[in-house]
């Protein structure tokens, strides 16, 4: 009975809290099919009437949305599969592979996630600009292909490394072994054993590459300067100073940065948290 009481409990109190979530969405899309006067009606109305279809039409061509999703997929693409290769790779050569330092260089290489990203700000965009690779979407992909993820509260790169790892360790050692007695080499049993049991942590992976790439704002916002190259997220801060009084519009604009990033983590959420509870089982 009391466990029945427990459950019960836990329920609603997590299905309040998942209620308070969504509330501020819900206002999001409320207001998006609203027109202003409903916006700032008070009483505050709940459901739109009549729906304002419209404003979807009007915001999304007001700029060229179109281009800067396609700018901003192609950056998020080439980072999750640059993250997924080197990161993996790393991971592999710092648990399953003995070489002498291995532990001492994976300890230096973890110290990096404590230094500030705006530390390097600076010697980086001097690096790029002598490269002459500014406002091109290089800077912005290609540190992904060498283990430096985009900056975030995770560490970037640095963190996905860490993440793979711990997972590759809690995978058997005996599968290599019976793998070398049948005469694999590292390449077979990275690509035939490690990989296949790692994808909730290789998912993991992904979706946080996915998330700190998607909206990322302060890497597009100094390395491109021409409008046709710019980010989703350069596209809603252009889009905030033009319309900065039609909230509606504005609305619309964030519905449809913020949809792309719920349908996958609605679809990844399983491996996800499969990820996260599975690493670290074994230090």
């Amino acid at each position: 009975m009391i466990s029945k009481t427990k459950n019960i409990v836990y329920s609603v109190v997590v299905w309040g809290l998942a209620l308070i979530w969504l509330i501020p969405f819900y206002w999001i899309i409320r207001s998006a099919l609203m027109n202003m006067s409903q916006i700032f009606a008070y009483p505050p109305v709940v459901f739109p009437d009549p729906i304002e279809w419209k404003n979807f039409s009007k915001a999304l061509t007001a700029l060229p949305f179109t281009s800067y999703f396609k700018n901003t997929t192609f950056i998020v693409i080439t980072c999750v599969a640059g993250i997924m290769v080197s990161c993996s790779i790393s991971a592999y050569g710092f648990s399953r592979i003995q070489w002498k330092f291995r532990d001492t260089v994976f300890y230096i290489l973890m110290s990096s996630i404590m230094l500030p990203y705006f530390a390097t700000l600076i010697p980086n965009f001097i690096m790029w600009t002598k490269l002459g690779l500014t406002n091109t979407f290089v800077p912005l992909t290609l540190p992904s292909w060498f283990g430096m993820g985009t900056a975030s509260i995770f560490g970037g790169g640095m963190f996905n490394i860490f993440l793979l790892r711990q997972f590759f360790r809690s995978v058997p050692r005996e599968l290599d072994e019976a793998a070398y007695v049948d005469g694999a080499g590292h390449f077979v049993i990275f690509t035939k054993i490690i990989l296949p049991l790692s994808k909730p942590a290789l998912i993991c992976v992904g979706l946080f590459t996915f998330l700190n790439t998607w909206n990322d704002f302060i890497n597009p916002l100094i390395y491109l300067s021409s409008e046709k190259k710019y980010t989703i997220q350069l596209g809603l801060r252009t889009f905030i100073g033009m319309f900065n009084s039609q909230w509606n519009l504005l609305m619309v604009a964030s519905l449809t940065a913020i949809v792309p990033v719920l349908i996958l983590f609605f679809i990844g959420q399983r491996y996800f948290i499969e990820g996260i509870a599975t690493t670290g089982l074994k230090g």
